[in-house]
């Protein structure tokens, strides 16, 4: 892995059968999650992104996977979102979303969500 890899912190956030897609103007969707800092860890990195983009709160925060794609290095995680906590888009998030599996194949993802979506499924 050479210097130009990032570093991106990804949360698979579940409710029920559903999984949270955000997603930036004129962009595909995406998990949510962002760029891991200098100062943090990527369990930091993406309680934070995912508070910045949606305003929930991540709890229980489980490790998942290390993947690289892309020239991004993925550190992926994986929560549970009370019904309780509803999503908003905040930031630069235009907007977001709950998506059943079957939805999720007429949407326009993000090539790499797909891959990853694909080693937890």
């Amino acid at each position: 892995m050479g210097k130009n890899i990032k570093h991106r912190a990804t949360i698979i956030c579940r409710q029920d059968e559903k999984i949270l897609f955000v997603r930036k103007p004129k962009s595909k969707w995406n998990l949510p999650g962002g760029k891991v800092e200098a100062n943090e860890t990527p369990a930091q990195a993406a309680v934070r992104e995912l508070s910045e983009e949606t305003g929930l709160a991540a709890h229980n925060l489980g490790y998942v996977a290390l993947r690289d794609l892309q020239r991004t290095r993925h550190h992926v995680f994986e929560t549970v979102i009370d019904v309780s906590q509803v999503p908003r888009a905040c930031n630069e998030i235009a907007d977001c979303r709950w998506f059943s599996t079957a939805e999720l194949a007429k949407k326009d993802l993000n090539k790499a969500v797909l891959e990853l979506l694909r080693d937890q499924a």
